[in-house]
């Protein structure tokens, strides 16, 4: 069967209304069409993807539902909530959240990055030369994700991404490990390595700058305020429920929402 065969045949198909296993062989011969058995990845030999993830664990959440009516006015105080309590259930790394920014040139990109501090923002810090810092010199415009799997929790941020005070950017420098000054002091990041030589020689020299220098922080050092507009609450249940709440900002006040799972 040639191919205008099969789109002879496609057509007399959807005027009756009816789909001939025929036609979707036909398909197949003329090779316009994958067989599920030829599949990208598939094989007799190797499980499905599907196969793979089946017998994984799945959240049992023993945290209680979420009940909008006894939650807080604001979401800064429903989060540290949420967070101490990820703290105290032993999860690692519960300050991680996944960064997402976007830009015209290389469109949506993320990370995940370590919460620096919360108060009326959500904090982190960078250099403004990082792919990130010149996204965000473009589109203020971010996301922050948290996902506690334990806890069977989410926590979704979106506001606008601000350079803060300069000396709060310092301090956290300062207190960062020599290694960790070191790399950012050397090496522009995410910029590609044509010799890794030339890096461990770029790193032993930051060292040396690090050491000899205990106030050494690099202009493009930044500390970034996410001013939250929108913070929605995710929570798992032992049913297999979900239940969300948003907080959406309307002026100096915010209003909570209760969302369909």
């Amino acid at each position: 069967m040639g191919a205008r065969d099969v789109d002879k045949a496609s057509s007399d198909c959807r005027r009756s209304r009816t789909c001939s296993t025929d036609a979707a062989a036909g398909r197949e011969q003329a090779g316009l069409v994958t067989p599920p058995d030829s599949a990208p990845g598939a094989s007799s030999s190797s499980p499905s993807f599907r196969d793979r993830v089946r017998g994984a664990a799945s959240p049992s959440p023993d945290v209680g539902g979420l009940d909008i009516s006894s939650t807080p006015a604001d979401p800064v105080a429903l989060f540290l909530e949420w967070l101490d309590a990820a703290v105290a259930a032993g999860v690692v790394q519960p300050h991680a959240f996944t960064l997402s920014t976007a830009s015209t040139a290389s469109g949506p990109t993320a990370r995940t990055l370590l919460l620096k501090d919360v108060d009326d923002a959500f904090w982190f810090t960078s250099s403004a030369l990082s792919p990130k810092g010149r996204q965000i010199a473009e589109d203020e415009r971010v996301a922050l994700t948290f996902f506690w799997a334990a806890q069977g929790q989410q926590v979704r941020v979106v506001g606008s991404a601000v350079p803060g005070p300069r000396d709060v950017a310092e301090q956290d420098f300062r207190h960062r490990h020599p290694d960790s000054r070191a790399v950012a002091v050397a090496v522009p990041q995410s910029t590609e390595i044509d010799d890794v030589r030339v890096v461990d020689e770029a790193l032993d020299r930051a060292r040396a700058e690090v050491e000899a220098d205990d106030d050494l922080v690099p202009d493009d050092w930044t500390a970034y305020r996410v001013l939250p507009v929108s913070v929605e609450f995710w929570q798992a249940t032992t049913g297999r429920d979900q239940v969300r709440v948003r907080y959406d900002r309307v002026g100096e006040d915010w209003r909570r929402a209760s969302l369909w799972p």
